[in-house]
């Protein structure tokens, strides 16, 4: 048992970044437009010292805090340290966009923060109600910050649409909890796992908190058919908004994922695998097959994120360690890849013209071939072309699926996989073989340019020297489980 003080360290990035964020919010009464840099810069060195903090707190076995209902283990720091960098970067590609729409104000860096620790104290919950607690904290924030831009009226819609359909999301994971504290008498992850393999439960009133609790899960992912909120928000919010939502949050609900499922409920395990097996499939057909008819760009990543849940389901339904490090390596990658993506198109993205349509980018080789390269191996690793670090992302998931003897349900990734690769090879063809639609000439900032080569730099090194990555995700997973 550690003693107070011991407690209070494993929680200090999490107290930090709750009162950094209310110290930004309030520092930007104070501050006029020139000088808010500074709450950039703050911002930036706040993620900077809870990920030192982060490093600092690495556990070497699993640490419980506050009567067991926090908890420090290998996951948290995996994905507490990815969700922390990711942050960093949707910062760093958003400020100079923000700043030409007038929307980077403290508000933005608070909600961003206050979302991030909701994130934060998902991956460490190991009670329901710290879970929940999390979950509300980071979609209320997800919310305001879709609603930011007050004189879009599409970000008003758009943010209008994910508050309800998250609030009834968030009701159904409620009563889907409060069903298995009810049949077990805890709130405790562990202790419920403990009284469901004892078999001295009703299984019908188990089945549906069991089915609750994935249908919420699956909602935050924006697994089909559950995903109805996703092309809509992508589209509607503003797109350093859009870059937020599409990466950082996803690592908290993988972490929801692995605590609930695997640790909470793993003796439902058969059960369900084989609700995480359809969502997998349908995500991956659904994603892949409507991405290929959208026009806009927004909408088409949208779609392919509905795919790549998908491959992050199918991880799950082996049931295995193998299959959790596969989803915490295949995460990762997909949050690196999609950060790239849309920095591009912030960066293409100038005072009169934002980037909207796919047409948008006709002949950007010819305008800006740097970029366009960019961009064609962002495009080549999310369709899981090697040697990228997105095929190693699909094939660790597909290995440990046929190591789990379903061999099936990776022959149709397989063929998922293929369908998807015409609408990401139609951006390349027109960058690399149509005329320019857009002969506007700008440039992109050189800071911002070594930013996103360095981010796609890091796609293409983890294709080619995937290992590392791989141990680290691996040595998370068995240790978590």
């Amino acid at each position: 048992m550690i003693n107070l003080f011991q407690q209070l360290f494993l929680i200090l990035p999490e107290i930090i970044l709750a009162t950094m964020a209310m110290v930004i919010l309030i520092l930007d009464l104070f501050l006029k437009d020139k000088r808010r840099y500074f709450i950039y810069v703050l911002s930036q060195l706040t993620l900077l010292v809870i990920g030192i903090l982060i490093v600092m707190n690495r556990p070497t076995t699993a640490q419980f805090a506050f009567s067991h209902m926090f908890v420090s283990d290998s996951l948290a720091f995996y994905l507490k340290l990815m969700s922390c960098i990711s942050l960093s970067v949707v910062f760093l590609y958003s400020r100079s966009y923000l700043i030409s729409k007038n929307l980077l104000t403290g508000e933005y860096f608070s909600l961003s923060l206050f979302a991030l620790l909701g994130m934060l104290l998902m991956i460490s919950s190991n009670n329901l109600l710290l879970m929940y607690m999390g979950l509300e904290l980071l979609s209320l924030s997800l919310y305001t910050l879709v609603a930011l831009n007050r004189d879009d009226p599409n970000a008003t819609e758009a943010a209008m649409k994910y508050f309800v359909l998250g609030a009834l999301a968030s009701g159904l994971l409620l009563y889907g909890m409060s069903m298995l504290y009810g049949l077990s008498g805890s709130l405790d992850i562990m202790t419920i796992a403990s009284t469901i393999s004892q078999n001295t439960l009703d299984p019908s009133i188990l089945t549906f908190g069991l089915v609750f609790v994935v249908v919420g899960i699956a909602f935050k992912l924006g697994a089909v058919p559950f995903q109805m909120w996703v092309p809509d928000i992508y589209q509607g919010a503003t797109t350093p908004i859009t870059m937020m939502i599409s990466s950082v949050p996803k690592f908290a609900a993988v972490a929801m994922l692995i605590r609930f499922l695997f640790q909470g409920l793993d003796s439902l395990a058969p059960d369900w695998e084989q609700m995480l097996l359809i969502m997998a499939i349908l995500s991956m057909a659904i994603g892949n097959i409507t991405a290929i008819a959208q026009t806009n760009i927004k909408r088409m990543l949208a779609y392919s994120t509905i795919s790549h849940v998908g491959f992050i389901l199918l991880g799950c339904v082996s049931g295995s360690v193998s299959g959790v490090s596969s989803v915490l390596f295949y995460v990762t990658c997909y949050v690196l890849m999609t950060l790239a993506a849309f920095g591009i198109i912030v960066a293409l993205s100038t005072d009169n013209k934002n980037i909207e349509l796919i047409e948008d980018l006709k002949g950007l080789s010819k305008r800006q071939p740097w970029v366009a390269a960019l961009m064609m191996i962002t495009i080549l690793s999310l369709a899981g072309i090697p040697p990228t670090v997105g095929f190693y992302a699909k094939f660790s998931v597909l290995q440990a699926v046929v190591s789990g003897g379903m061999v099936w349900p990776a022959v149709v990734a397989v063929l998922m996989t293929m369908i998807g690769m015409f609408y990401y090879l139609r951006i390349i063809k027109l960058m690399y073989f149509d005329e320019p639609k857009i002969t506007s000439s700008f440039v992109v900032a050189p800071g911002f340019l070594w930013a996103l080569t360095i981010n796609t730099g890091g796609i293409l090194v983890l294709g080619i020297m995937p290992q590392t990555l791989m141990n680290v995700a691996a040595l998370s997973a068995t240790m978590s489980l």
